[in-house]
């Protein structure tokens, strides 16, 4: 059975830990750090200001819930939404992930992970936000909570700054993004052994078996059973409450709104 752990008990371990650059803290984003999923929020931001037509809107649909099911893939899911975007400029784009930040995510940061962001910074460990988001959601977040090293999706650009309809590959996501932070432990003098990661999804299990501390925050049935099995220590937090342990029915419950706006031009 996994043990559990309270935010206090968490940040008083980490006054304990060995201070400085070698130990790193990662942090996954959506579900972690913020309530929900960051996406969401330009999505519907879109719809509000009718950039987005009815085919993308009902393909962003159809593609989530066909995630949630097991039927699609991530890569594929990321690869979608950014096709929509195709010949947008990412400067434009980061604008409106500043502006979505400020408006919509802010609210939906757990205080408590602010708190374990800041006990590690306060040790001066390498903190890091490793998501398999893109950089309009999650770069945002990072710079609110001071971290200055993101490792996450990127869109692919030309020549001009706009986009493709492409991801950089490789994807970071699953045992991808496991590989990711092994790579940047490995270039930056980090020891992976002595290291926490923080995250929710049962897609963060290839990360959490490899890293010395893993630190369950919430988990999802998945991640949980694994926590339990190793006896990982789980950090249960409460704040906002935009959260998603119904993500089906918040997807079937969007698109019912998405067709409404629709129906409505």
């Amino acid at each position: 059975m996994a043990a559990s752990a309270s935010p206090r008990d968490l940040i008083a371990e980490i006054a304990r830990t060995e201070p400085g650059a070698r130990i790193g803290a990662f942090f996954d984003l959506d579900g972690t750090l913020v309530s929900g999923f960051t996406a969401t929020a330009h999505a519907g931001d879109r719809i509000r200001r009718r950039q987005a037509g009815a085919g993308e809107v009902l393909g962003v649909v159809e593609a989530a819930v066909r995630y949630r099911l097991g039927r699609m893939q991530f890569e594929r899911l990321l690869v979608r939404a950014a096709g929509y975007l195709r010949g947008e400029s990412l400067r434009e784009l980061n604008d409106v992930g500043e502006r979505l930040f400020a408006d919509h995510i802010t609210e939906r940061i757990y205080p408590h992970m602010q708190e374990v962001v800041r006990a590690h910074q306060q040790q001066s460990h390498t903190v890091v936000l490793s998501s398999s988001a893109l950089t309009i959601h999650a770069e945002p977040v990072a710079h609110f909570l001071g971290i200055g090293q993101v490792l996450c999706n990127r869109f692919e650009l030309d020549e001009r700054g706009v986009l493709t309809g492409g991801i950089i590959k490789p994807v970071v996501w699953g045992p991808q993004k496991a590989a990711v932070v092994q790579q940047f432990c490995a270039d930056s003098g980090i020891d992976l052994a002595d290291s926490f990661f923080y995250a929710d999804g049962d897609e963060d299990a290839a990360l959490m078996s490899v890293v010395g501390r893993p630190r369950p925050v919430n988990p999802r049935p998945g991640l949980a059973a694994l926590a339990a099995e190793h006896g990982w220590p789980v950090l249960r937090v409460s704040g906002p409450r935009r959260t998603g342990g119904r993500s089906l029915r918040r997807a079937a419950g969007f698109g019912v709104a998405v067709l409404r706006a629709v129906a409505t031009r």
